[in-house]
């Protein structure tokens, strides 16, 4: 059954050929033709989303309307300070609001990076297309990523390209899957090896299932096969089951999956944001939340925090950063920046393959027929992903998740970094930054 789109309205509104080809890479960073480039940077294998180093990356992140305040660029290192590793910036193509120019993406990349975020950049111009006579289209987006080649070039270890906001409202939206495969080969063609984003339909929240149903031949067009799909989570997704059902289909089929938006509360109805979060722990998926500040038109309460004050957190953002499955327990920055790149006992790789208690993933949850969360696959138990076996262990168990013991004492991680000594070993700081 149809229902009300969630829209979301703020204020205030890149021999002789061979020499050309050297010449081009050498000034732009980009290779002509992509059809046979290797995804750099960060990138998708197997349904997760991973950084180039190979270390998993879950997306914890929020929401900044730049295009509407682009003045407030300090929100970025505020939104650093409050815990989270990425930042989805609103950006314009002109087509609707004042265009971003080149060197404004320029300077917002720079900032993320100086305060360790993960940038995803996205056209905002392209919300409710096919409803909202006012807006464009995803092959307009596509231009303007092509139009900034220069901000974008040798950042793929930083940014993610998101094609367009919301790209379709709840007219014409079964026009998604052409024109989102139009926009990658647009990108692609022109030599662009980001990890793209893409938005669902039905004003992100795809209640119709299109991009349920063809993100697989979506994500086969890509040449790069480096395409995350972004799902916003508003009124529709009003019951924990609903919330589990879609994430959980994502998941389990091995198509990359991110909540690129919700909220506590909205026009269309009441978002279980408990089971959000809740799930997307259990998942690993990443989830990004709506918005750092300055919504308005009767959804003000959709600022994590007021006035733009990192200091003065609403209750929707108290719950976010400091809540349940929040920011603060949940988010890990980048190890791109630096961190733990060297540490003893980084995650084992594959980690998106094992459960917190050391199971393999079900590949299917029909493996699971009297849905205990325990499956049998490959002649032996496996955890379905999401079910009630998918759980962090008690506070008992003297393993962390990663494999390495649990230290005995604090005491042992004089340097605060979750990794202690003993015995003659790494051991992990039960709670610790190391402790997943």
């Amino acid at each position: 059954m149809e229902k009300p789109p969630s829209s979301r309205v703020l204020t205030a509104v890149g021999a002789a050929v061979a020499a050309v080809l050297g010449l081009l890479v050498s000034v732009f960073g980009f290779t002509a033709g992509s059809a046979e480039a290797v995804a750099s940077g960060i990138h998708v294998s197997n349904g997760r989303v991973y950084e180039a180093n190979g270390n998993e990356f879950v997306m914890r992140g929020v929401n900044h309307a730049h295009a509407w305040y682009p003045s407030r660029t300090g929100s970025i290192a505020d939104i650093a300070a409050k815990g989270a590793n990425t930042v989805r910036i609103v950006l314009s193509n002109g087509d609707r609001w004042t265009r971003t120019t080149t060197s404004e993406v320029s300077s917002l990349i720079s900032r993320c990076k100086a305060s360790k975020l993960i940038c995803v950049l996205e056209v905002h111009d392209t919300t409710g297309y096919g409803e909202d006579g006012a807006a464009t289209t995803l092959d307009r987006a596509a231009q303007f990523w092509i139009d900034n080649r220069s901000a974008l070039a040798g950042q793929e270890n930083y940014v993610v390209i998101n094609l367009g906001n919301e790209p379709f409202g709840n007219s014409n939206y079964s026009a998604w899957t052409d024109a989102t495969k139009g926009a990658i080969s647009k990108l692609r063609n022109a030599g662009f090896n980001h990890a793209l984003m893409a938005d669902a339909p039905n004003w992100g929240q795809d209640w119709s299932g299109t991009m349920r149903n063809n993100a697989a031949s979506v994500l086969a067009s890509d040449p790069d096969h480096n395409t995350i799909f972004s799902i916003h989570m508003y009124g529709v997704y009003d019951t924990a089951a609903e919330v589990q059902d879609y994430l959980n289909f994502f998941v389990g089929n091995h198509l990359p999956i991110v909540v690129g938006e919700f909220g506590d509360l909205h026009s269309d109805g009441n978002p279980d944001e408990d089971a959000i979060m809740s799930t997307a722990k259990s998942l690993a998926v990443g989830y990004l939340g709506w918005s750092w500040s300055g919504n308005g038109s009767g959804v003000e309460y959709l600022d994590l925090v007021n006035g733009f004050d990192k200091n003065s957190l609403t209750s929707w953002g108290n719950r976010f950063f400091n809540g349940s499955n929040g920011i603060s327990s949940t988010s890990r920055t980048a190890t791109v920046f630096g961190n733990a790149t060297s540490s003893p006992g980084a995650s084992p790789s594959p980690s998106a393959t094992t459960a917190p208690n050391g199971y393999p993933y079900c590949v299917s949850g029909s493996s699971d027929p009297d849905g205990d969360g325990w499956g049998w696959e490959s002649s032996r138990s496996c955890v379905v992903r999401g079910g009630k076996a998918d759980t962090t262990p008690s506070p008992s168990a003297t393993t962390a998740p990663n494999g390495y013991p649990y230290c005995v004492s604090g005491s042992s991680d004089p340097d605060g970094d979750g990794w202690g000594w003993e015995s003659s070993r790494s051991c992990v700081v039960r709670g610790g930054s190391a402790d997943h």
